[in-house]
């Protein structure tokens, strides 16, 4: 899992500028805001014309933040404790900033097993693990109001890197730390299976009274965890509400002033909806480390329906004669902008055949096909599920096959009375693709950003009920004779599939055939 030419999901600036050609490709290039001075001046009037967040508002609350690592549901709310779940999405999700504050060892030591100045070291260290410039680690600072990259190139030495951060007072930018730290492996993927999307990370490492990036807002609804020292916040007026894209580097003077001011120690946790203008220094007298959990790129109605209409439209056009009708000969004399303010019969005749043929459209949205496309999106997108200890006992990779004497000894033969359930919720998807019906599944991604390709299986159709059935019964246990087939042999044959590629776990560890 080491070998990744891969997208980052990350806090963006121009800070990443080096990073955008390993974007996501089925992902159309962005146009970046706020990219001249023109739209600099533009930016700074739309901050000046909009109400502005007072500085009261800012939600500042003490308590909980240890891990608790039950269920996806759970994890979320031990990382927002002490604001109910219920609450924060109804309160702050893609509204307005929370602060919560951990004057508490336990908490702070409980975030330190997620990364740490040490586990940088160590992986900068070790000759087996190639860290190479831009592609793991960023190396910049922001210095009277410009942001300077230090990049070198090839590999990423401890002594190279600890010279840049010790004296020219460079931020670490390091991607992916998911692919090193099982903790935080955890984290993410339990995430990704409570928000139904990518989650990603990076780490942020900065020396004392230092500052590493511009001011700049993000695409993506972003978790800050303050991991080691203490961090100067600087929160602004967003420009633009929810953005679908991200901001370059803005100028100071064009950002207005900061809405929130505060400082982050260990232990504590901070969340801003995407769109929120930032900026953030260490103290002068500790370095800064904080982990970025961000979410939700991508990841709305608008990116739904760009999958529905364009599909709706070529099953209209097929089966709809008004849909195929010829437009007015004389259509062009009193349409188009030139045309835009004239009173015309005919243009307001026009209008209302456009209007009655997209009322008709909405009789053809495939709904539940184009949320199956982002399902299998969000599949290719997200990290395999971490198994416990009992759950890979219990698994196909808990099973030991070997050869003795000739003989290949070890393999499990699940039994119509064994009782199963997926690994996960999320873990895998059924999707019909025309007459062909595929089980998606995420045991073969890799930690690593698109590491893998998904590799779906064609399964029969008429085996699709007994795999719907496995995916509503999550979380429970469901012996493999309750299946809904007809025949004792198929069975076991879906469930022996689904067991070999680590979809299904059985209740109690499977008994090899040599032992039966």
């Amino acid at each position: 899992h080491q070998n990744q030419d891969v997208k980052v999901l990350e806090e963006k600036s121009s800070h990443s500028d080096s990073l955008q050609d390993t974007k996501q490709k089925t992902t159309k290039e962005k146009r970046p805001l706020a990219d001249s001075k023109t739209d600099q001046l533009s930016l700074a009037k739309k901050l000046k014309t909009k109400n502005a967040v007072k500085k009261d508002e800012l939600d500042i609350v003490e308590g909980g933040g240890r891990f608790d690592f039950r269920s996806p549901q759970k994890l979320f709310e031990s990382i927002i404790s002490p604001v109910p779940y219920e609450q924060f999405f109804n309160d702050y999700w893609e509204k307005k900033p929370l602060i919560a504050k951990r004057n508490e060892v336990a908490v702070s030591e409980g975030y330190k097993t997620l990364f740490s100045r040490d586990v940088l070291k160590r992986l900068l260290k070790k000759r087996q693990i190639d860290i190479e410039y831009v592609r793991d680690v960023n190396v910049c600072r922001y210095v009277n109001g410009k942001r300077e990259s230090l990049n070198g190139t090839g590999r990423a030495t401890c002594k190279q890197v600890d010279k840049l951060f010790d004296h020219c007072k460079a931020t670490l930018q390091f991607h992916q730390p998911q692919r090193f730290q099982n903790k935080l492996w955890q984290l993410c993927g339990m995430l990704e299976c409570l928000f139904g999307c990518l989650v990603g990370a990076n780490v942020y490492m900065t020396p004392p009274g230092s500052q590493g990036l511009a001011p700049h807002y993000d695409d993506v609804e972003v978790f800050i965890l303050q991991l080691e020292g203490r961090k100067h916040w600087r929160l602004y007026t967003p420009p633009v509400d929810l953005p679908r894209d991200y901001s370059k580097d803005l100028d100071q003077d064009s950002i207005g002033q900061p809405t929130h001011d505060f400082v982050l120690e260990a232990g504590d946790l901070l969340y801003f909806p995407r769109g929120t203008i930032h900026q953030a220094s260490a103290l002068p007298d500790t370095h800064s480390l904080h982990i970025t959990v961000s979410t939700c790129q991508r990841n709305t109605w608008g990116d739904l329906l760009e999958k529905l209409v364009p599909a709706a439209l070529t099953m209209a056009v097929g089966e709809d004669v008004e849909f195929r009708q010829a437009l007015p000969r004389d259509y062009l004399d009193y349409m188009g902008l030139a045309n835009a303010d004239m009173d015309d019969p005919r243009r307001k005749a026009f209008l209302g055949t456009v209007q009655s043929l997209l009322a008709r459209l909405v009789n053809y949205v495939p709904v539940d096909a184009g949320v199956d496309q982002k399902a299998v999106e969000y599949m290719h997108d997200c990290l395999p599920p971490v198994f416990t200890k009992k759950e890979r006992a219990c698994s196909i990779y808990g099973c030991r096959t070997r050869l003795e004497k000739g003989r290949v000894v070890g393999v499990v033969d699940l039994q119509t009375s064994t009782a199963v359930k997926l690994i996960r919720k999320g873990a895998a998807r059924l999707v019909m693709e025309g007459e062909q019906v595929f089980l998606y599944h995420v045991l073969e991604n890799a930690r690593v950003y698109h590491g893998a390709e998904l590799q779906p299986i064609e399964v029969p159709p008429e085996a699709a009920p007994a795999i719907e059935y496995l995916m509503h019964s999550y979380p429970e246990y469901v012996t493999v004779d309750s299946f809904p087939l007809d025949h004792r042999q198929d069975k076991i044959d879906l469930a022996m599939l689904m067991f070999e590629k680590g979809i299904i776990i059985a209740k109690e560890p499977p008994v090899s055939m040599d032992k039966m």
